[in-house]
């Protein structure tokens, strides 16, 4: 079974209304947080900046929670604005649906594909692996890393889960008999 893997190249942009100009697309940047302590209550905040007009706004992550509810390295997290942190928070779906907005991974992901073996007989079964959950149709992706017309790809192949359907969980394919395919390691990205 050959792996494929899809993969996070930047933080996704944020489909949201800015209130200033009515851009649609946000950005996390480099990806800070707002710590506000009120007694012994805290709120947290991810901010994020207007794309068109650089207007910096806040995402709420936590509101009014006891300093006693947050886990010491969490917290610290939020003050030291970790990466790995800034990243689980956005693509966490319950923070999207709270903050009301959509994200858009246009630009920011790639498909890594292994070779196939020239001696390994056909079919050959593929195993697709998301690091982050990026939305993509499998008939794209597969066409996409197969380097074949969506048509071609799917004549070609055998699949576990519906190709006209977005997904962002892991599937395996089989690959029919036909000319080489796979015959190199290619990584293909996102950019239209």
């Amino acid at each position: 079974m050959l792996p494929w893997v899809v993969r996070r190249t930047r933080l996704p942009l944020l489909s949201s209304r800015c209130v200033d100009c009515r851009s649609e697309s946000a950005t996390t940047g480099e990806g800070r947080f707002r710590v506000n302590a009120n007694g012994k209550l805290l709120d947290v905040w991810l901010l994020v900046r207007c794309v068109s007009c650089d207007r910096t706004s806040k995402l709420t992550v936590h509101e009014r929670a006891p300093v006693r509810s947050f886990d010491p390295a969490e917290l610290h997290g939020y003050r030291v604005n970790d990466p790995g942190l800034v990243a689980a928070t956005l693509l966490d779906p319950f923070f999207a649906r709270r903050n009301r907005f959509t994200l858009d991974w246009t630009g920011a992901w790639r498909l890594d594909t292994s070779p196939a073996p020239l001696d390994q007989a056909w079919p050959v079964q593929v195993e697709v692996v998301f690091e982050d959950p990026v939305p993509v149709r499998p008939d794209r992706l597969i066409a996409q890393g197969l380097g074949l017309s969506r048509n071609e790809a799917l004549r070609r192949i055998k699949c576990d889960v519906p190709l006209r359907r977005p997904t962002s969980a892991g599937f395996t394919f089989t690959v029919m008999a036909g000319e080489t395919l796979l015959g190199s390691r290619r990584a293909f990205d996102s950019r239209p």
